[in-house]
């Protein structure tokens, strides 16, 4: 099974939104199944087979999640993630202030569904392959 380790050296090839794809294929080839990132500190839980589970620790100082969430905005700002215009700092901070409260990948489907504080969905996107 995987690592923190072997995670955080995938990770560390990301540089933009643009390497998102390329991340999640390394993450399938290491064995993981979906991952759960949440916005506030940044915290993310990785699951595999098994109910196998490794966990990141907080990334940052913990942020406000508004309380109504503002679609557009979003999806705007993360279309320029996306096209690396803007980096991952900068892509939570939106996140937050517009009501996104985590998301959760699913490697095994090759999507990204982003939800708000109420537990609905957002967007669900399918992640290039």
């Amino acid at each position: 099974m995987f690592t923190a380790e072997q995670i955080k050296t995938a990770h560390g090839k990301v540089k933009s939104g643009a390497d998102f794809p390329a991340y999640v294929q390394d993450l399938k080839g290491l064995g993981v199944i979906h991952y759960r990132t949440f916005v506030a500190d940044g915290h993310t839980d990785f699951f595999g087979a098994n109910e196998y589970k490794a966990s990141l620790p907080a990334k940052y100082d913990k942020l406000i999640i508004a309380d109504l969430c503002d679609k557009a905005q979003f999806k705007a700002g993360l279309k320029e993630h996306q096209q690396g215009k803007t980096d991952f700092p900068t892509f939570v901070s939106l996140a937050a202030k517009v009501g996104v409260e985590e998301w959760v990948v699913r490697v095994d489907e090759m999507t990204c569904t982003y939800y708000d504080k109420t537990g609905n969905e957002i967007l669900v996107e399918e992640i290039p392959q």
